[in-house]
């Protein structure tokens, strides 16, 4: 292995689903309130940021806060195991062929850096076969800032496959400009996707090293991410 792939799961690899719904029922059953969540920006945000930063608009303390986020996963992965295949997360563009290319390559491993719990990770990509094809990751149940997942999923990767990646040998994907700080702040290389809610002259202003509508272009994507 020579490069290490660390991929975003929501606006990157799918779409869709009943994370918000699930997290919103969540939130109104441990605290009484899901605080301005309509309103709110998730995006390229950890899932323990978005609950502590609804939570503190809605007047509730740290301490308090941190007292139900256990309750609060169980909670949202009820509700998300409950609802995940009546309303389905749905796979973006060349995404699979991507994947399969990248595999077939044998020089590139691939894994994830997420700000979603762990197990909502793994529903999402179950809904869609992909959750076997990713051996590692970092996760918002790992650290809820995100500029730190990138050195955690790197050290699960150096562990699982025996390989010291360099960090220009590292590749962070994602769809908004947080994806992109947070492999700059590792010091990986990064590619930026418009596939989310930001354009790509958005996306353009975060400084990423590559940016693509999409993947359905597959081998001009697989170009940009091994060169």
């Amino acid at each position: 292995m020579e490069t290490l792939v660390l991929f975003d799961i929501d606006g990157t690899l799918v779409t869709g689903g009943p994370a918000k719904d699930a997290f919103a029922l969540a939130l109104e059953r441990v605290y009484g309130t899901t605080g301005p969540i309509e309103a709110w920006e998730f995006s390229g945000k950890t899932d323990p940021q978005i609950a502590r930063e609804l939570l503190r608009e809605a007047g509730l303390g740290d301490r308090d806060i941190e007292a139900g986020f256990s309750g609060l996963w169980e909670a949202y992965l009820g509700e998300m195991e409950q609802r995940i295949f009546q309303e389905p997360t749905r796979l973006l563009p060349g995404v699979t062929a991507l994947v399969d290319a990248l595999d077939g390559t044998g020089t590139a491993a691939l894994a994830l850096l997420t700000g979603n719990v762990a197990d909502g990770a793994r529903l999402k990509l179950e809904a869609v076969g992909l959750a076997r094809r990713f051996a590692v990751g970092a996760y918002g149940s790992d650290h809820e800032i995100r500029n730190e997942l990138p050195a955690i999923a790197w050290e699960r990767a150096r562990t699982h496959w025996g390989v010291t990646f360099a960090p220009e040998r590292v590749l962070v994907v994602g769809d908004t400009p947080r994806d992109v700080a947070c492999g700059r702040y590792f010091g990986a290389r990064t590619v930026a996707v418009a596939t989310g809610r930001f354009s790509r002259r958005e996306l353009s202003e975060a400084g990423p090293d590559v940016i693509l509508d999409d993947f359905s272009d597959t081998p001009s994507a697989l170009e940009a991410f091994l060169r």
